[in-house]
C-alpha cells in the first residue's frame, strides 16, 4: 500500500524496515520540554503532598490525634479522593499534566487499581475485576514486600530492630 510523507515522496508499507518506520515516528513524534515536565512534576506532586499534610493536620486539630495516629486515616482518605476521580476520569487528566508528580504519592497507586478495575468491570467481579486489579500493582507489592525483607534482614544482621530514631 503506498503511502506519502509530507514532502510527497512515496514509500510502500509492506517493505518498510524497523528503522525506516523508527525514523518516520520519530519526525511527526511531539517534541516534549523536559524542564516544564519535571517542573509540573514537582508542582502538581508537591501539591498532593500537600493536600495530604493538610488531611492529616485536620485530623490532629479535631480528633486530637499524633502524628503516627493521624497517618492511616490520612492516607485512606487520600487513596478515597484518588478513587473517586480515578472514577470520574478527573485523575487521569491530572496525570496527563503531571506525569510522575501523580505516579510517586500513595494516589497514584490506588489509581492505577482503580483504573484496571474499571476497565476489566465488564468481564465479571472475579475474573474481570479481581484477576486484573492487580497486575500493574502486583509488581509494586512484590517490590515492596522484598524490599522490606531485605532492609529487615540488615536490621537483623547489625543488631538494629532495637533502634528508633524520631
Amino acid at each position: 500500500m503506498p503511502a506519502s510523507t509530507k514532502k510527497g515522496a512515496k514509500f510502500s508499507l509492506d517493505n518498510l524496515s524497523s528503522q525506516d518506520y523508527k525514523s518516520i515516528a520519530q519526525k511527526h513524534e511531539p517534541k516534549r520540554s523536559i524542564f516544564k515536565n519535571c517542573i509540573l512534576a514537582f508542582l502538581i506532586g508537591g501539591a498532593i503532598c500537600l493536600l495530604g499534610q493538610a488531611i492529616q493536620q485536620a485530623f490532629m486539630a479535631l480528633f486530637d490525634m499524633s502524628t503516627k495516629e493521624a497517618a492511616s486515616p490520612t492516607v485512606a482518605v487520600l487513596i478515597i479522593i484518588s478513587v473517586i476521580l480515578t472514577s470520574c476520569g478527573v485523575y487521569d487528566k491530572i496525570a496527563q499534566v503531571a506525569g510522575a508528580g501523580t505516579a510517586v504519592p500513595v494516589t497514584g497507586f490506588a489509581n492505577s487499581m482503580c483504573s484496571a478495575a474499571l476497565e476489566h468491570k465488564a468481564e465479571g467481579y472475579v475474573l474481570g475485576v479481581g484477576a486484573n486489579m492487580f497486575k500493574l500493582a502486583g509488581s509494586v507489592i512484590v517490590f515492596g514486600t522484598v524490599a522490606a525483607f531485605f532492609v529487615g534482614l540488615v536490621y537483623a544482621i547489625f543488631g538494629l530492630e532495637g533502634v528508633h530514631h524520631q
